[in-house]
């Protein structure tokens, strides 16, 4: 305003002055022009001056700020300069040194802020989110195996980070980082992104509609008769409710289910369930594994299991069938891109132990930084589950009898005057679904306890697979295989069998006796629990026989026939093999009668039956279902197999 009134005044004083004389008249207009010129100048530079300084003053930053944002931002990779004259010489040593000696003082108040001392030191988080994170994520991707071990670990027990310093390890980790962490007990969910946004159904299509279309993409020749019968059935059914085999068939060794009363009854399924079956049985072979991660497999499974979360047979099949799938190693990238690795750390730390074993199953197939062994579909670790610096001495193995189950075979004891509330408010140490995993891994940790589930039927008529005729031979050959797989043979091993489970381990270490390959089994083998083997035959097989009409009894049925000549061979040959190997026997046999169904008690496998011919023969009150359920922990059924257990192995134990 100053400036404007200034150049009108000296404008008025030109325009109103009286004219001069003419010599000078000149002279003063040419002063006036640069009075005014350069005040208008003067007064412009200051004007000027004054608005740049203002707005260098709003645009000013607080640079600690900046950086502490670029460093939660950027990743920070080692770089080496282009000129080589920098990589010579007492300044670049001096350097070099330098900078090593503030990494170290860095790597040690990361140590410091990541497991504090006190308050003060927990509030001050500058040092920590900038240093921290990184230092672990490069240790991470180091050669060293041990390093980058250490990296997971120390991650994996981090609990003070902020949300964005774990969302910062889940962006910016390595596969073998991010399984590492899913496998680590202590680990934070907030390591795992969700899934990536599943791609949407084609139009007038369903899931239905499009699980058999994958299914229909898949090879149909050269295959096993039963992946041959389970395609078709999911092929050719409606998806309306599905007659399947009528239920109500007592499980021999198994669960126990009604007979008489659910006799009529008429289960239904979904198609969905027919095509995972299928699945199941197609994801057991490598191309068909290609086949199935090519045409959209792995994100249809996904939004199945999300769709069917109430529903735990759907989302057990679903992960018995991407467990399959990571057996290839050529398949880990695309398993962990499609977000399947979020999912099952979640369903690690499950209370259900179902669901926990086979999302362990699919995680350690997919870890090939701690696990060398491959497990196959039906066998699953108990314990340990998660990555242990615990070294492991030992193997125990957990096979279940005819119908029985890798799971419920081994629960506890059901107690019928329990009431339910009591049931749920109780811990695992007094009630478990499954004592292998909770009792004896807590008893003796130094363990790897292992359960096998195979598929056994009491009668054709009740079977899977009807074409399935797999004896008792057949079906050693095939677990032997996959133990082997599992480096069962590696460590020395315990065998634990329930009914017709103690044939199939008989069977088993006898062919591998014949087998170079399988002699590290034989070698390994300390001892061996029946529990109510019928090593010399079942009342079960004569009375299924005797109403065929009713029960059309199964080849393995059959084969428990106490006139079998395969059964008397099999008994003959193991009894001489295992005197010669000097394997340590415990027998248990029950001395109750079972019930069948509601109208019929049988005593399965009577005392004589049960009788090896080495080892000690134990009577127990109870019936044959329950001579391999411990009552509580604290009862002779648990306290004296875990006495043969760990006295068994106690020079391997020791060493």
């Amino acid at each position: 305003m100053s400036l404007a009134a200034y150049c009108v005044i000296c404008c008025r004083r030109i325009g109103t002055s009286t004219p001069p004389p003419k010599s000078n008249t000149y002279w003063r207009e040419i002063r006036n022009i640069i009075k005014f010129t350069g005040s208008l100048i003067l007064g412009g530079s200051l004007f000027l001056t004054y608005e740049v300084l203002a707005l260098k003053k709003s645009l000013t930053l607080d640079t600690q700020v900046v950086e502490r944002e670029k460093m939660k931002s950027y990743i920070y990779v080692h770089t080496v300069s282009l000129d080589k004259r920098e990589n010579h010489g007492v300044t670049y040593q001096a350097r070099k040194e330098l900078h090593k000696a503030v990494r170290r003082v860095l790597a040690t108040s990361a140590k410091i802020l990541r497991g504090p001392f006190a308050d003060p030191f927990s509030t001050v988080d500058a040092e920590d989110h900038e240093c921290a994170v990184w230092l672990l994520l490069k240790k991470s991707r180091l050669d060293d195996r041990t390093a980058r071990l250490q990296a997971v670990q120390e991650m994996s027990e981090t609990h003070h980070w902020h949300d964005y310093q774990y969302r910062i390890i889940a962006q910016a980790c390595d596969l073998r980082t991010l399984i590492g962490l899913a496998r680590s007990k202590e680990s934070d969910l907030r390591f795992f992104l969700p899934p990536p946004p599943l791609p949407s159904l084609k139009e007038d299509s369903s899931i239905e509609e499009e699980l058999r279309q994958l299914l229909a993409s898949l090879p149909q020749t050269e295959l096993d008769e039963c992946i041959q019968y389970f395609t078709s059935l999911a092929l050719s059914e409606s998806s309306q409710s599905l007659a399947a085999q009528k239920g109500g068939l007592w499980c021999f060794g198994g669960n126990g289910l009604p007979y008489a009363e659910s006799f009529g009854e008429v289960p239904s399924a979904t198609v969905e369930m027919f095509c995972l079956e299928a699945l199941v049985k197609h994801s057991e072979i490598s191309t068909h594994c290609d086949k199935i991660e090519a045409n959209g497999g792995l994100q249809l499974l996904q939004r199945l299991y999300q769709l069917h979360k109430d529903c735990p047979k759907v989302q057990r099949n679903i992960m018995r069938i991407i467990g399959n799938m990571a057996l290839n190693e050529h398949l880990h990238s695309t398993i962990v891109r499609s977000g399947w690795v979020s999912l099952l750390a979640e369903a690690m730390k499950s209370h259900h132990i179902m669901e926990a074993s086979h999302a362990a199953r699919t995680l350690a197939n997919l870890d090939r930084e701690t696990v060398q062994e491959k497990y196959q579909d039906g066998v699953y670790v108990l314990h340990p589950q998660y990555r242990t610096s615990q070294p492991i001495k030992a193997d125990v193995l957990f096979i279940h009898g005819l119908m029985g189950a890798a799971f419920k075979t081994w629960r506890q004891q059901d107690n019928e005057q329990q009431d339910l509330t009591d049931r749920v408010s109780e811990d695992e140490a007094r009630y478990t679904t499954c004592w292998p995993k909770t009792w004896l891994a807590g008893d003796c940790p130094t363990l790897r306890i292992i359960s096998v589930e195979y598929d056994t039927s009491l009668s054709d008529w009740r079977a899977r697979c009807p074409m399935e005729r797999k004896s008792i031979a057949y079906r050693s050959n095939e677990l032997l295989r996959k133990l082997r797989a599992a480096g069962v043979g590696d460590r020395p091993l315990i065998w634990v069998s329930h009914s017709m489970g103690g044939l199939l381990v008989k069977k088993m270490l006898l062919e591998a006796s014949k087998k170079p390959e399988m002699s590290a089994v034989i070698n390994n083998t300390r001892g061996i629990i029946f529990y109510s083997v019928p090593h010399h035959g079942s009342h079960l097989a004569e009375y299924s026989v005797n109403i065929r009409y009713l029960l059309f009894p199964s080849l393995e049925v059959k084969e428990l026939s106490k006139d079998s000549p395969a059964l008397k061979t099999l008994q003959d040959d193991f009894l001489e093999f295992a005197k010669d190997k000097h394997f340590q026997v415990l027998n248990f046999v029950e001395t109750l009668p079972t019930n069948i169904g509601s109208m019929i008690k049988l005593h399965v496998v009577p005392v004589e039956s049960a009788d090896l011919g080495i080892g000690d023969l134990i009577p127990v009150d109870v019936n044959h279902l329950n001579i391999c359920k411990p009552k509580k922990k604290d009862a002779f059924l648990y306290q004296r197999t875990l006495q043969f257990i760990r006295e068994t192995l106690a020079k391997d134990l020791e060493n």
